[in-house]
């Protein structure tokens, strides 16, 4: 279905032709003054040095030629040469009343399917998900979701990291603390136990005692950087606790992100690319990308026009070890033999952002992607606590994931019992449901790439700009139609009428746009634009309800006018919060 803006756009550039202007003038964009119009358009002023006029005589001009009062009421010039525009009634009762009919709410699929692989530079195994993870999980998701909306192929990766430092660490605490294991003995030749020697509560407790104890004890270090090495080389013992751990560990991740709402197609670890590294390797030796310097394996990187010291790619180190480098490039060569996808996206923390920039130029440079594939980078910042610096507990520590989550779900439980709106048996389920929505929408409501402060006080609120307002309008609307079919009213026999009140023309109008705010949401892969989208349709529709006694119209083709415009609405807003990643209950 044409976007709106399109339509207007097309009558523009009629009206520049027919006044003798070069049509690709007739650019038209949303008011930034919806007091004086709907839309504008600012093509007079732009044209002014090429036809040597006045804008102002260039605009009264078009605006003069425009003959379409089909779609457009008024169109009128203003100084010093803007062209103010607004939409004829009866064309956007039309528009939306197809809009409603449209299973896909006017949003139509992608003309050029993509595949596009999105990397959320997932968590290392054997640690407790924490807000360090919350933000690459629920970005990536809202940004998958849209794409398969628009008919894209998304595969998102987990990415797990399994195969650093931290599994030498782990394996070499649990050799101090169960000496007698088998998996420790290199003569053993029997069978492994099916069960594995610690609890995901006891790893947890491991990784983080050996972490501390190796930056104060060399020797230690040394026995994990050991132990790192000899699993990379296949050791059978470790091989068996490695796949313990991980057991252990994505069983555990698999139900924090289940509270999240966020799943992955694909729960690859860095230990996948491995078996791609030895002709990754030599195949750039081969092709003199990669030599050898103070013993490390490099890839210059650097580039002519580099305004700031972009380093070598780092491929080996003088130890034959591999890196975060090496196991992301090999990833690369395995997602283009299995996936050949158009794009690969990286939603990572924007610290990294110098290792992408080499990875994506060593990729390049040495063939192991396609011309046209597209290696992208979405860096997103911090999650700060009211102090401006990164969330923490309340005791100084990292977050837990889950330690969040129960707590916004207990803020929601309280003031929904407070408000007394949802039956006992019901509110801790609704506290569920609306306290995923303070998460999410409290995180992608703002841009990715910037800081943010988590104010657990403010992203519960049902008032301003919060994932619980959206839910609160969604849930009045669905009263509103629920109490009209309580009482025998049927939605199918009406149509939307011209609209008949400023603010309820306002509310068409921000209906209507939400085709194009969704392919710019993918196309600019930014969420926070869902969301101020929803939050002023939201606002649109609040003004129209406390202006509008809808249920009591006695002019029931008018009523059930506006019901179906509800009735939209709603599948608007309900449509954008599964997006976003999250859902509405019945009753808040």
């Amino acid at each position: 279905m044409k976007k709106i803006i399109e339509k207007i756009t097309e009558e523009m550039e009629k009206a520049f032709e027919k006044a003798g202007y070069d049509p690709s003038y007739a650019r038209v964009t949303v008011s930034n003054r919806p007091d004086l119009c709907e839309y504008q358009c600012n093509g007079a002023m732009a044209a002014k040095k090429a036809y040597q006029k006045a804008p102002l005589q260039i605009a009264e001009e078009v605006a003069a030629a425009v003959d379409s009062a089909e779609i457009l009421e008024e169109v009128t010039a203003v100084k010093p040469g803007f062209i103010n525009i607004k939409v004829a009634k009866p064309f956007l009762a039309d528009y939306l009343q197809q809009m409603y009919g449209d299973s896909r709410l006017s949003v139509d699929e992608a003309a050029e399917k993509k595949t596009v692989i999105i990397d959320y530079g997932g968590p290392n195994v054997a640690k407790p998900l924490h807000v360090g993870h919350l933000r690459s999980a629920i970005i990536g998701e809202s940004i998958k979701r849209t794409g398969r909306f628009l008919g894209h192929k998304m595969i998102g990766d987990v990415h797990l990291g399994d195969w650093g430092l931290q599994m030498g660490l782990i394996i070499t605490e649990l050799r101090e603390r169960k000496p007698e294991l088998s998996y420790f003995d290199e003569s053993y030749e029997g069978d492994y136990p099916k069960e594995a020697p610690f609890t995901i509560s006891e790893l947890e407790e491991i990784y983080p005692a050996a972490s501390a104890r190796s930056k104060e004890d060399e020797a230690y270090r040394e026995k994990a950087l050991t132990a790192t090495h000899e699993l990379q080389q296949g050791r059978r013992g470790y091989m068996a606790l490695w796949n313990h751990i991980m057991n252990v560990s994505v069983s555990d991740l698999k139900a924090n992100y289940k509270k999240l709402d966020v799943e992955f197609d694909l729960w690859k670890k860095e230990s996948d690319a491995q078996p791609y590294i030895p002709d990754m390797i030599q195949k750039m030796k081969d092709e003199g990308f990669a030599y050898e310097d103070q013993g490390a394996l490099i890839v210059d990187v650097k580039e002519e026009t580099d305004t700031k010291e972009v380093p070598p790619c780092m491929l080996l180190k003088s130890d034959g070890a591999s890196l975060y480098t090496t196991t992301d490039l090999a990833t690369i060569v395995e997602r283009m033999k299995l996936f050949h996808p158009d794009e690969i996206l990286y939603v990572v923390d924007k610290r990294q952002e110098m290792h992408f920039i080499q990875v994506f130029r060593c990729a390049r440079k040495t063939g192991l992607v396609n011309e046209d594939t597209k290696l992208s980078f979405l860096g997103f910042g911090t999650m700060n606590g009211k102090d401006g610096k990164p969330f923490k507990t309340r005791d100084g520590g990292v977050m837990r994931l889950e330690n969040l989550i129960r707590e916004i779900d207990q803020e929601m439980y309280k003031k929904i019992v407070e408000n007394r709106s949802v039956k006992d048996t019901d509110a801790e389920k609704t506290a569920e449901i609306v306290g995923l929505s303070a998460i999410k929408y409290g995180d992608l409501s703002n841009q990715a790439s910037k800081d943010y402060v988590f104010d657990i006080e403010r992203f519960t609120s049902f008032e301003g700009n919060t994932g619980p307002y959206i839910l609160y309008t969604i849930v009045r609307i669905k009263s509103i139609l629920e109490r009209f079919r309580q009482e025998g009213g049927v939605l199918e026999v009406g149509r939307l009428l011209s609209p008949v009140s400023d603010s309820e023309k306002s509310l068409m109008l921000e209906t209507a746009r939400f085709n194009g705010m969704v392919e710019n949401a993918f196309e600019e892969k930014a969420p926070h634009k869902i969301c101020s989208y929803i939050y002023e349709l939201s606002n649109d529709f609040n003004r129209f309800y406390h202006e509008t006694k809808i249920l009591t119209e006695e002019n029931q083709e008018q009523k059930l006018s506006w019901l179906i415009l509800l009735d939209l609405v709603r599948k608007v807003l309900e449509q954008s919060i599964d997006l976003l990643g999250f859902s509405a209950p019945e009753r808040m």
